[in-house]
């Protein structure tokens, strides 16, 4: 009973030691962390121009505009009930502050009512 209970103190005390190996050659670069808060605002948009589609004038092909501000990344979104976003399309940034929003599919300017624009810095 006794070599039993030495055996096992033996065992244990082999595996805190490498335990203690395995974590004391673990090696963490620094690194940040923080909280904070900031005012969120939002966009204006102006100078809104639809692209009918050449072939089918009765389909907005893109929407183009500008923000009053620099953005990193823009969505539009039309709406035929002004509550969904029904089609939606990434936008692309073609000149400063100008941005442009191909549909694919093609949307119907009919019951288009509603315009959308997410943007992000």
């Amino acid at each position: 009973m006794r070599k039993s209970r030495i055996a096992v103190l033996v065992v244990a005390l082999l595996l805190m030691a490498l335990t203690y190996a395995f974590a004391a050659g673990n090696s963490v670069s620094p690194s940040k962390a923080g909280d904070g808060s900031a005012a969120v605002g939002g966009y204006t948009v102006t100078n809104v121009q639809y692209t009918l589609l050449g072939s089918d004038p009765s389909k907005i092909d893109a929407v183009q505009f500008d923000l009053d501000a620099a953005a990193r990344t823009v969505y539009a979104a039309l709406s035929n009930d002004g509550t969904t976003w029904s089609w939606s399309a990434a936008c692309n940034n073609t000149a400063g502050n100008t941005w442009q929003c191909d549909f694919n599919p093609d949307v119907d300017v009919q019951p288009t009512i509603w315009l959308r624009v997410v943007a992000a810095e």
